[in-house]
């Protein structure tokens, strides 16, 4: 009969760690680099595959999956697998185009195919039926990574301005914090000319919304 794994083995821990993790999180092998050789960590997590404990979403990449009563199993979340990756490479990504709108309520669309700036290594990852292509830009794009504002910069762009009409400007001054739009102005610099109307309107609260300036004609 095999030997039960003793508590401090590789095994042993990095089972441990998939059981105390909530369901839903996901995993690269650098997720239990801290446990011991690549090799050990790959053949640990093979293991936890074959019985179930956790799911291969493609190449390096696995999760605890979710469960529904009906559906059984579900998807991960994009957030979920963006974490894991950035946490490996230790980089920064920044939602962009139909993704970052559908973040911000903007549009009810959601992508079978999701972009995200970094400041890393350009890859795309399948999960699922999910495919996630991290797209290497400038450090411009990067600049408000992380924020509010780099958040509705990238989906003002994906939307353009002529669907960025009254009645989404007031959706989002009704969802977001009035503290967080203010600081939209900090880094109003980093949108385009005629994006900053919208931001400045956006980011106003009360009466100063009278004194804003109207957003360009897009002609």
């Amino acid at each position: 009969m095999p030997r039960a794994p003793s508590p401090d083995s590789i095994d042993t821990q990095l089972a441990r760690r998939v059981q105390r993790a909530t369901r839903g999180t996901v995993f690269t092998p650098a997720s239990f680099a801290s446990l011991g050789s690549r090799a050990g960590i790959d053949k640990a997590l093979q293991r936890l595959v074959a019985s179930g404990n956790l799911r291969r979403l493609s190449r390096g990449l696995y999760d605890k999956p979710r469960q529904d009563e009906l559906l059984g199993a579900l998807w991960p979340s994009v957030d979920a697998v963006v974490r894991a990756l950035a946490g490996k490479d230790r980089i920064r990504t920044q939602p962009t185009g139909a993704y970052a709108a559908n973040l911000l309520g903007l549009s009810e669309q959601v992508p079978a195919k999701v972009v995200l700036l970094t400041d890393g290594t350009a890859r795309s990852v399948q999960a699922g039926p999910l495919q996630i292509t991290l797209k290497r830009t400038t450090p411009r794009d990067m600049a408000a990574a992380g924020r509010l504002s780099g958040l509705v910069i990238q989906a003002f762009k994906s939307l353009g301005p002529k669907n960025i009409t009254p009645e989404r400007v007031r959706r989002l001054r009704q969802t977001l914090p009035a503290a967080e739009r203010a600081k939209l102005i900090q880094d109003i610099a980093l949108a385009p000319v005629w994006m900053q109307p919208f931001l400045r309107e956006l980011a106003c609260d009360g009466d100063e919304r009278a004194s804003s300036p109207q957003p360009a004609s897009s002609s």
